[in-house]
């Protein structure tokens, strides 16, 4: 397919030291866009993001050229939005919504995280139900930012392993305009989808097209696998060293339906992702970075109230 847009490649890079240093990360690296967690991924609550470390954030986005359309922050671990108790299904929207906030005030526009799971204490179109209804919640208390679900390997009793599952999430979400999907390369691989063989790809991006559609795509997870193909363990190996091997990377690199989306390395070894992105980047030739964007700080309640 030919290249219309750009590639937006980098990794899920540190903010330690605060969260402009992501910024300063993912440069150092060479990517042209990067993934980060705006606040510890292992805490319900943190400090809100300071006024300052707003400015010196949006200030070295634009130093070094980095577009929100390249940006692809994640959300806390802990947040469940199919948990089958009410109370902690009500306390993780709220964390949810808060990250919305940040991702917000940050001037950017998506937030990625993995859909929910059901616990193996309900089925899993009831957890399916409650995902939804935690995205429409969420949707209706903020502005703007797309949420985008991350495909899962299946593993224990996470929802999000099979492309329908999603497509029903997205069925029952209520603005079609703030939802998307992530493709973790790794997961699908884990969850039974043939990425190995050109015919094994096309197909499950086929099935892809037909489920869920591309117009859904907002970002990918480009990792290689150390589980087995079908396996539905999750487990993340350096690009070309695992079970799906370099030739799929090559094949999303040289891919239209694959340009103007965050294109995110989550490899295990951070030594290596320099040269992961100088030869992802190497498929397809040197990525321009878009500069000509906007942000706008929302109107942030004083106290959260979320119904569930």
């Amino acid at each position: 397919m030919g290249q219309k847009g750009k590639k937006y490649i980098g990794a899920h890079v540190s903010i330690a030291g605060g969260i402009e240093k992501a910024i300063i990360n993912a440069h150092k690296i060479g990517a042209t866009g990067f993934a980060l967690f705006t606040k510890n991924q292992r805490q319900w609550r943190s400090k809100p993001l300071s006024p300052d470390s707003i400015k010196r954030f949006k200030t070295l986005m634009a130093k070094y050229q980095f577009s929100p359309a390249g940006i692809l922050p994640h959300d806390s671990y802990l947040i469940n939005l199919g948990h089958p108790e009410r109370e902690k299904r009500k306390k993780s929207l709220e964390s949810f919504i808060e990250e919305i906030y940040r991702v917000k005030q940050l001037g950017l526009w998506y937030l990625n995280f993995h859909p929910g799971s059901h616990l193996r204490q309900i089925s899993p179109s009831k957890a399916i139900g409650f995902i939804a209804q935690s995205i429409n919640t969420a949707l209706r208390e903020s502005e703007g930012i797309v949420l985008v679900l991350e495909t899962t390997a299946g593993q224990g009793s996470n929802i999000g392993s099979r492309f329908e599952e999603l497509a029903e999430i997205i069925q029952q979400v209520e603005d079609h305009s703030r939802i998307g999907v992530c493709i973790d390369t790794a997961h699908i691989f884990a969850a039974g989808y043939e990425l190995r063989t050109r015919e094994g790809f096309e197909k499950t991006m086929e099935q892809f097209q037909q489920i869920i559609g591309f117009s859904f795509l907002k970002g990918m997870h480009l990792n290689d696998s150390k589980a087995k193909f079908g396996s539905r363990v999750d487990r993340h190996h350096s690009l070309g060293m695992g079970e799906i091997g370099i030739e799929p990377f090559k094949w999303i690199m040289e891919d239209s339906r694959f340009n103007n989306i965050p294109l995110i390395l989550e490899t295990p070894d951070p030594s290596k992702w320099a040269e992961e992105i100088a030869l992802l980047k190497s498929f397809v030739g040197t990525c321009r970075k878009e500069t000509n964007f906007k942000t706008s700080l929302p109107n942030l309640p004083s106290r959260l109230s979320v119904k569930i």
